[in-house]
């Protein structure tokens, strides 16, 4: 049976690449399958970074599949956003960086997995970037409409919700949903270098970083520095911080394990 995911690991890296033609569209299988392997690499502990890409240069994901939504009855596509919901939510709260990659058309579910992720990188072009939901009577349901609101802000969300309409890759980076915008030419070596350097970093530090960065959404300024003084103070003992202060003094690079 041919895999609509693969998973794919280099040392702290660990790759899954979407694979189910034509366009990624994903169906409760594919989604299930990536549940898993999430949960498989949330206890790796050698992983630190996780890249999340698609072997078709045309579509990252174009979101569920159509034809299966279409013909499923209305208990089955609960099911299906049931579990494209848990694997969001899976790499939110991982403890690894999760870091998108993105050269195609991200629409729909596509885009909101692209969204759950920590990074976006993404490549110049043509492609489409959007949450046509509404054009279809719908509205995002695996948290897209939340998470495009944290990253671009409510008035360019709402606009988008509310029409369904695309932006290009170029758009999508000056609103501050890409991270980094590299040139087509070279988008593979950028992405390559990037999780290279990004892999190499302190885990442990970079898993409380991100938990930070969640739990930390609306708080006030007493409560955020609570909790920037727990997650801190977990760190100082750790193996990571010890080769870090230790590197530093050595005048060497950390070799962080």
């Amino acid at each position: 049976m041919d895999l609509t995911i693969e998973y794919t690991k280099r040392d702290a890296l660990a790759i899954l690449t979407l694979q189910k033609p034509p366009a990624n569209g994903y169906d409760i299988d594919m989604l299930t399958l990536l549940a898993t392997y999430i949960t498989e690499i949330e206890a790796d502990l050698q992983v630190k970074v996780v890249q999340v890409r698609s072997s078709n240069a045309r579509f990252f994901s174009a979101g569920a599949d159509i034809k299966v939504f279409g013909s499923n009855t209305t208990e089955q596509n609960t099911a299906m956003v049931v579990a494209a919901r848990r694997a969001s939510d899976l790499i939110q709260h991982s403890s690894k960086i999760y870091v998108a990659a993105i050269q195609g058309h991200a629409l729909g579910g596509g885009l909101e997995l692209a969204m759950a992720c920590d990074i976006r990188l993404a490549a110049e072009g043509t492609y489409a970037i959007g949450l046509p939901e509404v054009k279809l009577g719908l509205m995002p349901g695996n948290g897209g409409a939340v998470r495009l609101i944290d990253l671009i802000g409510k008035s360019r969300a709402l606009e988008l919700l509310l029409t369904g309409d695309s932006i290009s890759p170029q758009q999508a980076y000056a609103y501050g949903l890409f991270t980094k915008l590299y040139p087509e030419a070279t988008f593979g070596q950028e992405v390559e270098q990037y999780l290279a350097t990004l892999a190499l970093g302190a885990g442990q530090a970079m898993a409380a970083i991100k938990r930070f960065s969640r739990l930390s959404m609306g708080l006030d300024q007493q409560q955020g520095l609570a909790l920037e003084k727990e997650c801190v103070d977990r760190l100082y003992d750790t193996e990571d911080a010890v080769e870090g202060f230790k590197a530093f003094i050595e005048k060497r690079n950390p070799n962080y394990k």
